[in-house]
């Protein structure tokens, strides 16, 4: 039955996937939030979703069937929260709508974790779509393989990025909690998201809730070396476990089995490397990503796709023809010797392997990180001290003061073991950088700018004033 829902919240990854979900059902979409980032911005325009700016309980007249509420600044007291109580008007969760509605009789592919989850789940469902299993798909980015973050595909196959955060003000689960995967991966586990978890305890509780929820015909996929997930399936796990990467020592719970998956570096960067399983070679993967973060986001999409049917032959071959995805490491801008990249950086973790692969690819060269420490984690001071190293493998480091930090950035130029410089203001950041600019006999530098947002618009300023530059 066509329905006429409304989305609160509608530009974050996940709601905004869900809303194009939505349209594909045929249901009547429209949504509100603040400020509206590309790529999702773009997407929903393109699906001719009508979006409104703020939360004015006017949008939500005539009241919609159903309105799908996301957990973005909108708690308890909001005005369009309050509105939609006072009314009495039916509402759920965007992530107990999906599993409701979209994922309830589904193969359910989940890939969560503190870190990779949206290129790994790229890869996941470009390997499915290429052996032709036609697999929806919902994931928190714009796969460079698919036109679309999401789609409900022609087979029961589905894959979902599965975030951690909470649900909504009403439901303080995590939203995967609401997915029910038969194959999980589960990439790495680290303290993350501050402004709810008081600890990594709180998190794994919440990791052991979907690992309850796997049925046990099911797999989980997991790296061997991390402690902070084998301290989740030792809480119990009803299912075979598949390992990622070499183990040491004995198995740490009964149910790991001997399927395990690693590679065999062919260059250090990364972009080429051998696929194992149990040992023996599978074959070759030569792709355009690099580093180690990136093989091991490759060795979890492969066990992934080999349980739901995929001969690791052909989805490697897939892997091969990946692309990658939007905002990680996204060339902005080139030039004979300058390189600036997009990258959607959210952890310490991820800012340092992210830049130790730039740095074993290109280790003669130049690299600056301009870094704004806008997630919650990063904003509210949680990680300072693993910020203070994380940018080791660059030359130096601009960290941006937005907004929304709460912490005093000097203290982190000063402990900072490259040399640190702090900026406030876009305008004079990107006029400073046009300044910096490398001449032609200069070394090549590369330029690593790396937010969870849209950063001001310095992408759009930066690229425009160094194509309008003269050396």
């Amino acid at each position: 039955m066509q329905q006429h829902l409304y989305f609160l919240g509608i530009g974050g990854t996940l709601m905004g996937s869900l809303a194009l979900l939505a349209k594909d059902l045929g249901h009547t979409v429209s949504g509100s939030d603040g400020k509206i980032y590309p790529p999702m911005s773009d997407l929903l325009a393109a699906a001719n979703i009508t979006v409104h700016e703020g939360f004015s309980p006017e949008q939500l007249e005539p009241s919609p069937d159903l309105v799908i509420v996301g957990n973005a600044n909108l708690p308890r007291g909001s005005e369009a929260i309050e509105y939609v109580l006072n009314k009495g008007l039916r509402y759920t969760s965007g992530a107990q709508w999906l599993g409701d509605t979209v994922l309830h009789d589904r193969w359910v592919i989940a890939v969560a974790g503190t870190h990779g989850k949206t290129s790994t789940a790229s890869m996941v469902a470009w390997i499915l779509d290429y052996a032709g299993m036609s697999p929806g798909y919902l994931i928190g980015g714009a796969p460079a393989n698919f036109e679309t973050s999401a789609r409900l595909g022609g087979t029961p196959f589905f894959v979902v990025e599965a975030d951690e955060y909470d649900t909504s003000y009403f439901d303080r689960r995590s939203k995967f909690v609401h997915y029910r995967p038969r194959t999980l991966v589960i990439n790495n586990l680290e303290y993350d998201h501050a402004d709810i978890f008081p600890d990594l305890a709180a998190i794994q509780s919440q990791f052991h809730l979907l690992m309850r929820t796997v049925p046990a015909e099911g797999l989980v996929i997991a790296p061997s070396d991390s402690d902070a997930i084998n301290e989740v399936l030792q809480q119990g796990c009803w299912t075979d476990i598949a390992r990622i990467g070499q183990r040491e020592g004995k198995r740490v719970h009964a149910q790991d089995n001997a399927e395990r998956w690693s590679f065999a570096g062919d260059k250090n960067d990364g972009s080429s490397f051998s696929v194992l399983l149990n040992d023996e070679p599978l074959g070759e993967v030569h792709w355009s990503l690099f580093g180690e973060h990136n093989k091991a986001n490759a060795l979890n999409a492969l066990a992934a796709a080999r349980h739901a049917g995929v001969e690791p032959k052909q989805a490697i071959e897939a892997l091969c023809e990946f692309r990658g995805v939007k905002r990680r490491m996204e060339v902005i801008y080139e030039s004979d010797n300058l390189v600036v990249y997009d990258d959607f950086a959210h952890h310490p973790t991820a800012i340092r392997t992210t830049l130790q692969g730039l740095r074993t690819q290109f280790s003669q060269d130049e690299i600056v990180a301009i870094i704004e420490p806008r997630t919650h984690t990063m904003s509210l001071g949680s990680l300072r001290n693993e910020l203070s190293h994380c940018c080791a493998p660059a030359d130096r480091v601009i960290w941006f003061r937005g907004e929304r930090i709460q912490w005093d950035l000097h203290e982190l130029a000063e402990a900072c073991v490259i040399p640190a410089q702090i900026a406030d203001d876009v305008e004079k950041l990107v006029k400073q950088l046009v300044n910096e600019k490398p001449k032609s006999e200069a070394r090549r530098q590369h330029w690593v700018i790396m937010s969870n947002g849209d950063f001001g618009g310095i992408y759009e300023q930066l690229t425009e004033a160094l194509v309008h530059s003269v050396d």
